[in-house]
């Protein structure tokens, strides 16, 4: 079954050149490194996911690429995108495929997800935004896919004023920012970093105005390319880029 799956990727890349795989690269930054992968959306589709049509939470990479593959499509990249609770559920403001699973939170609270500004994530007939959570329900846009998440890393090209350059804080992060091409750019340190050190890679290094953090120490991340999955916990909402199977 591997190998069926496996020529039928590769057969996918090789008629389907415009849908490449992951464009990823390790950058360094310091003495910390970085898996950076960069995605059109113009051209790659991305989407949000956290449910089964049967209501079933994915709960990881495998779920979510089984049934990918019975809509005959093969998920090329994933990573975890956004906090949940214990039953899996978003945290904050969740959609996949226009419908609207959680509303936003807009209020404080403790943790990472209530480091305000939070902000979301989301795609819109093919385009891909970045916003901090109150301009986005003040926007009163309906995304296609979003997710929310918190804190922001870089808000208007500034970093979030929290962050503190000589903070004891280090863990392994992802995130996801929007650069000057308007490509999705998604992240995960290789290594335990600073939110400080993590959001001036986003603004600094990969030219992203606005960038959001997704999760911490949890973070994942699935390349089809290289049959990898990194940091395998249990996971809410994913973050998918996939391609249909050539008929």
């Amino acid at each position: 079954m591997y190998t069926r799956f496996r020529t039928l990727v590769l057969l996918a890349a090789f008629f389907l050149p415009s849908l490449a795989f992951a464009a990823c690269e390790v950058m360094r930054e310091g003495s910390a490194s970085y898996l950076v992968c960069r995605f059109d959306p113009a051209r790659d589709d991305i989407r949000l996911h956290l449910a089964s049509p049967e209501g079933q939470v994915y709960g990881g990479f495998q779920s979510l690429r089984r049934q990918l593959w019975a809509e005959r499509r093969v998920l090329t990249f994933a990573m975890n995108a956004g906090m949940y609770h214990d039953d899996l559920s978003p945290v904050g403001y969740f959609a996949e495929y226009g419908r609207v699973a959680k509303p936003a939170v807009t209020g404080g609270g403790w943790g990472n997800f209530h480091l305000l500004p939070n902000g979301v994530f989301l795609m819109k007939d093919g385009k891909a935004s970045v916003m901090e959570t109150k301009a986005f329900v003040a926007s009163g846009v309906n995304p296609d896919f979003a997710t929310q998440s918190g804190p922001m890393l870089v808000i208007d090209g500034k970093l979030h004023p929290r962050f503190l350059p000589d903070s004891d804080s280090f863990k392994i992060r992802n995130g996801v920012g929007i650069d000057a091409q308007g490509r999705v750019v998604m992240v995960v340190s290789r290594v335990p970093v600073r939110f400080y050190d993590f959001a001036t890679l986003f603004r600094d290094r990969l030219a992203c105005d606005n960038a959001l953090y997704l999760d911490g120490t949890i973070s994942s991340v699935f390349i089809a390319e290289e049959n990898r999955m990194d940091r395998l916990f249990p996971m809410g909402p994913i973050l998918s880029v996939s391609m249909p199977i050539p008929q």
